[in-house]
């Protein structure tokens, strides 16, 4: 199985990518920002849960998020592998997500760290806003706290995965079919060796 996580900050062009890379690859694209979107729009129980959160800018805890992903990942039995996109946030996450990809026979493959300076990321959101209609994206305060909830709390994920040797940071600056074909070079080099 090819699972792969794709990783960045806000307005770093994960779902852009995500979107490429599944058509290439063939994986089912789990979105914990669609999850949640989907749950909040559907009035699940976990989504007015986690509208209290997103609404302030800030992480969903780990039960809430982990709960929403394995759900989905259940949905998906004949998957060739996935590719998780906005998760895992926290060192705890990472690690429920290995307990739990192992109990089903596989592994994360590598993760792809999509690396884009803050002001090119506030530019980038607040263009997103515009065409979106999304308020998260629209009010540069909200922006620059989710940009620094991701540094503060987020990135430190990549050192988890390096510590496997499965973290690749990637330039996320340039034409979106630049940095596909960066992101396709790395894994293309990770299926190889699966």
């Amino acid at each position: 199985m090819l699972n792969i996580v794709l990783f960045g900050p806000p307005g770093a062009g994960k779902g852009t990518q995500a979107e490429k890379l599944i058509a290439k690859y063939n994986l089912v694209h789990l979105s914990t920002g669609d999850i949640f979107r989907a749950n909040i729009k559907g009035e699940t129980e976990l989504g007015v849960l986690a509208k209290s959160y997103i609404d302030k800018g800030n992480l969903v805890p780990d039960e809430v998020t982990i709960k929403m992903l394995e759900a989905e990942v259940e949905k998906s039995t004949n998957a060739v592998g996935f590719i998780f996109d906005g998760f895992p946030r926290t060192t705890p996450q990472a690690e429920a997500l290995s307990t739990f990809l192992e109990s089903k026979g596989t592994s994360i493959s590598v993760m792809l760290a999509l690396d884009v300076e803050e002001q090119e990321l506030v530019k980038r959101l607040l263009l997103r806003g515009k065409d979106s209609g999304r308020a998260d994206d629209q009010d540069e305060s909200i922006i620059s706290n989710r940009i620094k909830v991701y540094n503060e709390q987020t990135a430190v994920v990549a050192d988890f995965y390096d510590a496997q040797n499965k973290f690749q940071k990637i330039d996320g600056v340039g034409s979106i079919d630049e940095i596909f074909n960066r992101l396709c070079a790395v894994i293309d080099k990770h299926k190889v060796s699966l």
